[in-house]
């Protein structure tokens, strides 16, 4: 079941096409008709004719394309039918709203993974497996050097981190939607409760989680803070391209880290400038990648982004199931994700550590 013309999806300009469905899954290109997995910007782009959405991603998706775009919100496990073909949602467990979406037509059918973890997360509907005859998975972590620990231990780490430092600031550098979120469920589910501070641009997508119900410390937006402010022991969240800029001038002296699974490359840390690396990641670890192939039962597998040429040569060779890499355009495209693709000394990094080296 190759993708190529007459299959039930194929690779057109604008990114993954199922003409039973006429509609493009994460299109790159304004379309009419879009299937979105997630609201990050490298999967959800502006100028399309219609969305299709899981409801909870409504406020993201609204705050960064445009609270005008013609958005259809559907519920996890509802199936529709879209054309000629029949189309569900399920969950990737990867952020707030972030679906899995399975089409069927034609006697086939395919799951597109979007991105995805399968550990837990307080801040997001856990992951769902689903069964596909093909299936188009992630591999951005795709090296058996990825193994998480759970978000409560790295979450404990964090606490331990920021208590103790009393005299001082504390930021904590991270994605502004997903990451930043989950940072803060955790921290409430050890009990914290203390306000923590927030850059503009991780308080603007607060409100889509609040509205869900995720349970997180109050906050408060940086620039409601009192001039002239005690800071000792307080902690910001920003994200990445906060680090050194002018507006954070008052946290100076403050003591910083970062979160992200790039945090698992040795040297990361150190060559982005940070104090404090904590891995913590909203994508899938080898064994969680691994095990949501199993889980599918697909019988052709196509991976994308990141490590796609060693997951899919260990799939095709260990674990004996067809699959290849899909490069190219596909794989051109992605982009403003923190931890879609790393940084360029990451990635020599990477690269050493590959098993195909």
């Amino acid at each position: 079941m190759p993708l190529a013309p007459g299959g039930l999806l194929q690779l057109s300009p604008e990114g993954l096409y199922c003409p039973a469905a006429r509609a493009w899954i994460d299109p790159w290109r304004p379309v009419p008709r879009a299937l979105i997995t997630h609201a990050h910007a490298d999967h959800a782009r502006p100028g399309c004719g219609e969305y299709w959405a899981i409801g909870a991603s409504e406020g993201i998706l609204r705050e960064r394309l445009g609270a005008e775009i013609q958005l259809l919100p559907v519920d996890y496990g509802q199936l529709h039918r879209i054309g000629d073909a029949r189309v569900s949602f399920h969950s990737a467990g990867h952020v707030l709203g972030s679906a899995q979406i399975r089409l069927e037509a034609g006697g086939e059918s395919w799951l597109v993974s979007g991105d995805y973890k399968r550990c837990a997360d307080p801040s997001c509907t856990p992951f769902e497996p689903v069964q596909a005859d093909v299936l188009i998975s992630e591999a951005t972590f795709g090296l058996p050097i990825y193994r998480w620990q759970s978000g409560a231990e790295v979450a404990a780490e964090i606490l331990e981190w920021w208590r103790t430092a009393p005299e001082r600031p504390s930021v904590l550098f991270c994605y502004a939607f997903g990451k930043a979120q989950r940072v803060l469920a955790e921290l409430h589910r050890l009990g914290v409760g203390d306000e923590v501070l927030l850059h503009g641009a991780v308080d603007r997508l607060m409100g889509p989680y609040r509205d869900s119900g995720v349970a997180m410390p109050p906050t408060r937006p940086l620039t409601q803070l009192e001039r002239g402010a005690d800071l000792a022991g307080r902690l910001l969240i920003a994200p990445p391209a906060a680090h050194r800029s002018r507006g954070l001038g008052r946290f100076a002296k403050a003591q910083n880290g970062f979160v992200s699974g790039w945090m698992a490359v040795r040297g990361a840390r150190r060559r982005r400038g940070y104090g404090r690396g904590f891995v913590m990641s909203d994508h899938a670890d080898w064994g969680g990648l691994l095990q949501s192939v199993k889980d599918s039962q697909a019988q052709q597998v196509y991976v994308t982004h990141g490590q796609s040429s060693v997951l899919a040569r260990y799939l095709q060779e260990v674990e004996g199931i067809s699959a290849e890499p899909l490069e190219g355009h596909f794989e051109a495209e992605r982009f403003d994700d923190d931890e879609a693709t790393p940084a360029g000394a990451e990635a020599a990094a990477i690269a050493a550590s590959s098993p195909a080296n």
